[in-house]
């Protein structure tokens, strides 16, 4: 992903330039959430919460679109895809957001309406218009999916590419 550190500081500027998630702000998410799925306790609650509340501030940010990032997402794409490939998989997830950066909170998407990516903002925007640009060209596909469901409601959406 970046060579730059995530540490202190910088780590916040690092998400920040990022068009998809790193791997490792993607776990840290993804630990916060399951920790407070498993337990009720307010300050659990309140801490994955405010990590949500933090990578959907993040993600409404829009990247700079230049040469260098169009060259770097797709080199980050080829990798894993490549990787994915390597482990049998046909299809492999890019991107991972709350639903709340759909305006209408992913129902478009869940109910695989055909102008859903009329309702992403931000990065998930950005990321759909980069499949759009340079995925679909080589024949690369692009599925929306509500891939968690808290209380039975749609919560976060996820970004599959496919190859085959």
């Amino acid at each position: 992903m970046s060579s730059a550190s995530t540490t202190g500081p910088d780590k916040a500027n690092v998400l920040s330039d990022e068009t998809f998630m790193s791997a490792d702000d993607l776990k840290t998410y993804m630990t916060e959430m399951q920790m407070a799925n498993a337990s009720k306790s307010v300050g659990v609650m309140g801490k994955a919460e405010e990590a949500r509340k933090k990578l959907i501030k993040t993600l409404e940010e829009k990247v700079e679109v230049t040469p260098e990032k169009i060259a770097e997402v797709k080199n980050r794409i080829a990798r894993m895809t490549r990787e994915a490939e390597g482990r049998g998989q046909t299809e492999v997830m890019v991107m991972r957001f709350p639903n709340s950066l759909c305006t209408d909170k992913g129902r478009a998407i869940n109910n695989s309406d055909a102008d859903w990516p009329e309702t992403l903002t931000g990065r998930p925007r950005q990321a759909y218009e980069f499949w759009k640009d340079h995925l679909q060209p080589a024949k690369y596909k692009l599925r929306a999916l509500i891939i968690d469901w808290p209380g039975g409601l749609p919560g976060d959406v996820a970004f599959f590419v496919s190859w085959s």
